[in-house]
């Protein structure tokens, strides 16, 4: 692919040199890994996951094997981390933030135990997925218990505000994720309805997630609303990038399913470009693949949109979306959290798996 011109050459967001962001053609490790830019939260998210064990803990030892095998799923912690690192760049955490951070993880883990049976998916943190292992019923009900444990934990706070808050953020998942099955073969989606989907499906929860954050941290309203920004903004970006990957990437990597978009039809961003940009005789061979996709289907689009420019525009709007969730950071104080959220900005744009 030739980047030659590119708008990704120089583009800059905040004083944030933006070109050393993952392109098509290379994917780069972050200079810093994930586990690293959670220093500043190393020990609430220790707390988070000791609240999430035993919030899970049962008695009976096949729920307690289920319970177990997705302890595996937690992968990035990004939306427990975001519960943190908002609050600790407003004014500090406190008891509750660590609470909050496991709720948003049991809400996550539900919602990707019912995406594999969806996509029925093989793998998941390169271990076999809750449906591959033991079947669809075992795995819907995992991720109902898993649902239900959130808001009883939620609900242990002062206040039912958090359950009002999660709970409208879970509603918005679901219809995202409906919104998604229903456009499944839809060849003529568009961009607004993509984008659409995914606000509700993914961006709604790491939105949640700092929204929570900030208010428990005691933060102005303007800040808290500021934060939900922030969060939305950074989920969208995560998401157009991990629908790149879902083409390009590799599987030993990614530790997952792969390609599973393009076996369900689902359109991303890169196919909705490709088939409204590109010549007819190329827009009706994507056409092709996508009403009888085979195991080979994701190798031959590939090219495709490469040479056509679908990936590369791909990748400029998950940089423009990153830059606006940067700029709603503009309301904070300088402090290490502010920089590690800056960096999930870089990161979520520039990872591989």
């Amino acid at each position: 692919m030739n980047t030659n011109g590119s708008k990704l050459n120089g583009v800059k967001a905040n004083g944030l040199d933006w070109n050393r962001v993952m392109t098509p053609q290379v994917a780069r490790k972050p200079d810093s890994r994930i586990s690293t830019l959670f220093a500043p939260i190393a020990a609430g998210l220790a707390e988070s996951e000791r609240i999430f064990d035993l919030e899970l803990a049962s008695d009976l030892p096949f729920v307690g094997r289920l319970v177990e095998h997705c302890r595996q799923y937690r992968g990035k912690r990004l939306r427990p981390a975001l519960v943190l690192l908002t609050g600790l760049a407003c004014d500090g955490l406190n008891h509750n933030h660590p609470v909050l951070a496991a709720v948003v993880e049991m809400i996550h883990t539900a919602t990707l135990v019912h995406d594999d049976i969806l996509d029925e998916s093989m793998v998941r943190r390169h271990a076999a997925t809750v449906n591959a292992e033991w079947g669809n019923e075992p795995a819907v009900l995992m991720g109902d218990f898993l649902f239900t444990h959130a808001f009883h934990l939620a609900a242990s706070l002062d206040s039912t505000l958090a359950c009002r808050w999660i709970g409208r953020a879970t509603n918005r998942v679901c219809e995202g994720e409906m919104q998604q099955v229903h456009n499944r073969g839809n060849i003529e989606l568009d961009e607004e309805t993509y984008f659409s989907i995914i606000r509700g499906k993914t961006a709604e929860l790491t939105a949640v997630s700092c929204r929570l954050g900030a208010h428990y941290a005691g933060a102005a309203t303007h800040v808290v609303d500021a934060m939900e920004t922030y969060g939305r903004e950074l989920g969208v970006a995560f998401q157009i990038a991990d629908d790149v990957l879902d083409i390009l990437g590799e599987e030993r990597t990614a530790g997952k399913s792969l390609g599973t978009d393009l076996e369900k039809q689902k359109l991303t961003l890169p196919v909705i470009h490709l088939l409204k940009t590109a010549p007819a005789a190329v827009a009706d061979q994507a056409r092709e693949l996508l009403d009888h996709p085979t195991a080979i289907s994701r190798r031959v689009l590939r090219p495709l949109l490469e040479e056509h420019g679908s990936l590369e525009y791909t990748w400029e709007r998950a940089l423009q979306v990153a830059a606006r969730s940067l700029g709603a950071l503009d309301v904070l104080a300088e402090s290490q959290a502010k920089d590690t959220l800056r960096s999930l900005a870089h990161f979520v744009v520039r990872r591989s798996s």
